[in-house]
């Protein structure tokens, strides 16, 4: 009886254990929703129609989408009646475009970008991989969000059909972000005098450094912490500062807004591997408490065993003794009986810890299988590391927030406003593409930037052209295009602030970032 009382404290505890590990996952758990997908035909222009949710009644817009092979789906999307996005929630600083496969991947396409005080026309130009896809536009904190709120204010309708144009539609569903921080149950503050002429990306950078003090990055990344609240704080200041033009101030910005955005990753990871340790720990602790139980019941065996050798010996003086006493010899029996019932508990009771002893091995191999786990994590770390250096020999590589990210000088083109590659990048791009292609588990983003010497919309096509250009180089060199997504960034994120010849040259570039597979 005292074996089993063990075993049962060591049952409720496990149970007790289990039931905190699976609260804490349902707290942190991402909801699910729902929106309709469009198969979009080959180089064929469909006209979609959006609406607004229940959030932005008002709000309408419109797209031509249209596939381009190995270039990709083209969206242009316009947006009428769209107000700012604080006016949904202080939370809220910007808009984002969002694509969403049949499997429920989520692809942040870009920031929809608003000018004027009340409500105003927004038109963006995007480029996606996917064929099947919906697109709804959500209201983020900042640009750099990884997966979407649930403040959805745009979907895309179903198209009407057309027998020239059949497209076909599909439910898909999605997890957005349902994190706490939306649902702050506090009173808003009082705006500032200037708010509504502060700046969009200011706002957004003041929001990225709450999130990563909301994600734990004052405990988890106070060094990326300190980063993002000097970039925010240099960004303040430029803005305050007389004379400090509207584009360096967006640079300054959106510097915070990486860092901050850096920062509130970190956090997170960092945090999620503490807490991995502590429960490993934990379930260290249960493994030992459970072999200090099977010892403990292994000496209630071995002195049972010692018990019923003695009734034994009884037993024998009672035999020996029979002959003379007949009442005591059927007392005999009696007790030989029910010393072999208690000897039969004594075996179930061994074959149960014997039982046990197998599970605890069983969760031993488990936490053998998860090291290795981590070591292999670490073998592609190193294969990261491997990588860099070999496209360091091509250009000049950075980490970044989404990856790996080498950047290519003008040298690439024929002259600053040509799309045409120069002959002399032959080699440096067959390079590339080998290098690429033996690394199948990187997605491939290409980004062309220039100067802001001329019109946007010339700008944007230029690099729009000079992506789609390079992206089709590196797939007639072997590199699969379905691993890649080009995007034209025209004059934006300049690297250099100011218009000397030097400073535009270094704005004319191309960056290729490696987005690595998700664990």
């Amino acid at each position: 009886m005292k074996t089993l009382s063990i075993f049962a404290k060591t049952a409720l505890t496990t149970l007790f254990a289990l039931m905190i590990f699976a609260s804490l996952a349902i707290a942190q758990s991402d909801s699910s929703r729902r929106t309709i997908a469009i198969t979009y035909p080959l180089d064929r222009s469909v006209e979609v129609a959006f609406r607004g949710t229940t959030r932005l009644p008002r709000l309408k817009g419109y797209a031509t989408v249209k596939r381009q092979g190995r270039r990709g789906t083209r969206v242009e999307l316009s947006i009428e009646n769209m107000p700012r996005a604080y006016e949904l929630g202080g939370i809220y600083t910007t808009y984002v475009l969002w694509a969403i496969s049949p499997e429920g991947h989520v692809d942040n396409l870009g920031e929809i970008k608003r000018s004027g005080s009340n409500f105003v026309t927004s038109k963006v130009d995007v480029t996606t991989p996917l064929q099947t896809f919906a697109v709804i536009v959500t209201a983020e904190p900042h640009f750099l969000v990884k997966v979407p709120s649930k403040m959805v204010v745009l979907e895309n309708l179903v198209p009407v059909s057309s027998h020239a144009i059949p497209v076909e539609t599909m439910q898909v569903q999605y997890i957005g972000n349902a994190s706490d921080y939306f649902r702050d149950p506090g009173v808003p503050p009082i705006a500032d005098v200037n708010f509504t002429s502060t700046p969009t990306a200011l706002l957004e950078a003041r929001q990225a450094l709450n999130l990563a003090r909301f994600a734990g990055a004052e405990r988890d990344a106070p060094s990326e912490l300190r980063t993002a609240e000097a970039d925010l704080q240099q960004a303040e200041g430029a803005w305050r500062m007389k004379g400090t033009s509207e584009r360096d101030m967006d640079i300054f910005a959106r510097q915070a807004i990486s860092s901050g955005a850096k920062a509130e990753e970190m956090a997170i990871a960092r945090r999620a591997a503490r807490e991995r340790r502590e429960e490993i720990q934990r379930r260290d602790d249960a493994i030992r408490s459970a072999e200090a139980n099977t010892a403990s019941a292994t000496q209630e065996n071995n002195r049972l065993k010692a018990e019923l050798d003695n009734e034994r010996h009884a037993r024998e003086l009672a035999e020996r003794d029979a002959l003379n006493a007949t009442e005591q010899l059927r007392d005999a029996r009696t007790e030989i009986a029910r010393l072999r019932d208690e000897m039969q508990g004594v075996r179930t009771e061994a074959e149960d810890a014997k039982v046990r002893l197998a599970r605890i091995e069983g969760e031993k191999q488990a936490e053998d299988s998860r090291r290795t786990a981590e070591k292999r994590s670490a073998d592609q770390r190193a294969a990261a590391e491997s990588l860099k250096q070999a496209l360091a020999r091509l250009g000049a590589v950075r980490d970044s927030s989404r990856g790996i990210t080498l950047v290519l000088g003008e040298s690439l083109w024929l002259n600053p406003r040509s799309s045409r590659l120069a002959a002399a990048s032959n080699s440096k791009l067959d390079s590339l593409a080998a290098l690429l292609a033996n690394n199948p588990d990187y997605q491939v983003v290409i980004e062309s930037y220039t100067d802001n010497g001329g019109s946007d919309a010339m700008l944007q096509q230029l690099t729009q052209d000079r992506s789609r250009v390079l992206a089709e180089r590196l797939s007639a060199s072997g590199l699969d295009i379905t691993r890649i997504q080009s995007s034209g960034m025209g004059a934006a994120n300049p690297v250099v602030a100011g218009n000397s010849l030097a400073s535009r040259a270094k704005n004319r570039r191309t960056e290729i970032t490696l987005v690595p597979p998700r664990q």
